[in-house]
């Protein structure tokens, strides 16, 4: 999997306030896949804590986010949603 990417799909990214996360899909070898990013791996990126700027965190750090994401999607292709956590930064 270390050679595959995904590519986050304009326009589904949105901050779920909520729920703590950042949702997102994207797309991998013509498949898509649900992703949410919790406030935790933002946090453990940029030092602060999202208020009102986890899209712009979420932008900001997108490289690390998708490496993350691929570990979270590693472990189960089947889930419907993936859930990346600060446990899936290397």
């Amino acid at each position: 999997m270390a050679d595959d990417a995904l590519t986050v799909i304009k326009d589904t990214v949105e901050d779920n306030v909520s729920e703590r996360q950042v949702e997102f899909v994207a797309e991998m070898e013509g498949e898509e896949y649900q992703f949410a990013v919790q406030y935790d791996l933002l946090e453990a990126l940029s030092g602060d804590v999202p208020d009102g700027d986890a899209i712009e965190m979420f932008e900001r750090y997108s490289d690390d986010i998708l490496e993350a994401a691929l570990t979270a999607l590693g472990r189960d292709m089947e889930q419907s949603l993936v859930v990346v956590s600060e446990n899936d930064l290397d």
